[in-house]
């Protein structure tokens, strides 16, 4: 992640000023053009707790997994007749939380902490060491990031704003796997599942790629009415979410200690789409 002089992106800093009326007692925001850090605000060294930012992460280290042959994407994990894949794109049929299944796999799109811990647990069982250490080892450390896995592959990311933009530069060009595992990554997994995307509303179909959600044509959505349909990424319960507009070739993150409510899908929105249009 490069940085430039602050004195060239005058217009950028000033929209991420968004954040300061968002009544978080702590918040920090940056923008990635083309892996470029053009605007930061707050500080970026400041640590926070990721919540669901977290699956990006995990699903990047189980990307690496595969690629590696430490595993296979399409073999089974999770609940019977579910796969790696189901597991990444929230098509397994587990619940949000719970190890009983509500649906058979691939048949609807059920946002799912349970389903990543089961992907981790896939992911550690055949690589022989703990997820967090394959975490570490597999991006963490290629990318520089200081972040810890406390807990739950699902939510548990402690790190910063620079670890977060370490992140997100990697998803806008990456190295730690081929740019054509990306761009499967970023498409459409069991297209057609329809469901519900926490905190925002019931979409059919819910469109999830492995890992990220997909913004596609959904209204209202957390990120802008200016974010293309290429739009993929994440939010958290804790005020947090990282999001790719490929065609923009932009990349927003923002991490707060406000948890995430109502609040947010207007805040969010205004910081997307200021943010866009200065960029």
């Amino acid at each position: 992640m490069r940085r430039r002089s602050i004195r060239l992106v005058s217009r950028r800093v000033e929209a991420l000023r968004e954040v300061e009326g968002w009544g978080a007692g702590a918040a920090a925001v940056g923008v990635l053009r083309a892996g470029e850090l053009v605007a930061l605000h707050g500080e970026p060294d400041r640590e926070f707790r990721w919540a669901s930012v977290t699956k990006p992460a995990a699903a990047l280290a189980t990307l690496v997994a595969a690629e590696e042959g430490v595993l296979d994407l399409d073999q089974p994990a999770g609940p019977e007749g579910s796969t790696v894949r189901h597991l990444l794109a929230h098509a397994s049929g587990l619940p949000f939380e719970g190890e009983a299944p509500i649906a058979p796999p691939g048949r609807r799109r059920i946002y799912s902490n349970t389903g990543f811990e089961q992907l981790a647990e896939a992911v550690a069982g055949a690589a022989e060491i703990p997820f967090d250490e394959y975490l570490r080892a597999a991006v963490f450390e290629p990318l520089a990031m200081r972040a810890e896995l406390h807990g739950s592959a699902a939510a548990g990311i402690h790190g910063t704003l620079d670890d977060v933009l370490a992140l997100a530069g990697e998803l806008q060009s990456p190295t730690l796997v081929a740019p054509e595992t990306l761009a499967e990554a970023t498409s459409v997994q069991f297209p057609g599942l329809g469901g519900v995307l926490p905190e925002v509303g019931r979409f059919d179909p819910n469109d999830w790629g492995l890992g990220v959600e997909l913004r596609d044509a959904k209204q209202p959505h957390w990120t802008g009415t200016r974010n293309s349909s290429r739009t993929f990424g994440h939010f958290g319960g804790s005020g947090t979410f990282l999001w790719v507009d490929p065609e923009a070739r932009v990349a927003c993150a923002c991490l707060t200690d406000r948890p995430f409510g109502p609040w947010a899908l207007e805040a969010w929105p205004r910081l997307s789409d200021a943010v866009l249009e200065a960029a």
